[in-house]
């Protein structure tokens, strides 16, 4: 059964950092495309990082750039979504999906497995 479970949300201050874990069972990402969306109350989902499995190339959303850093640990099967100097309008509902097929995007339309999320509240 293919599952990915993320943890590592919680509340931080702004300027403060979290690191998302997403474990994933079932299958082996190494060949996945994998990815970080996440979802505030009231928008729309959006892609916050994506590798492709294409070409390895990494996406970031322009409002995450420099701040934040995904990256796998293939022998842990694990993706992370390491998060730094966060903002108040990072809160949200943090999710990470996969695919097998060759997915060079960060669209949410085009990953077919999803986690449950972890929520990321940034206050002071």
């Amino acid at each position: 059964q293919v599952q990915l479970v993320e943890s590592g949300g919680g509340l931080v201050q702004p300027g403060g950092s979290l690191r998302l874990s997403c474990a994933a069972s079932g299958f082996t990402l190494d060949y996945y495309a994998i990815g970080w969306f996440r979802q505030a109350p009231g928008k729309e989902r959006e892609g916050v990082s994506c590798i492709s499995n294409v070409n390895g190339d990494i996406y970031y959303a322009d409002s995450v750039k420099g701040r934040f850093t995904i990256s796998r640990d293939n022998d842990k099967n694990t993706v992370y979504l390491q998060m730094n100097k966060l903002k108040p309008e990072d809160k949200a509902i943090y999710y990470c999906a996969a695919d097998p097929f060759f997915v060079r995007t960060c669209r949410g339309s085009d990953f077919g497995s999803w986690g449950q999320g972890t929520q990321v509240t940034v206050s002071s």
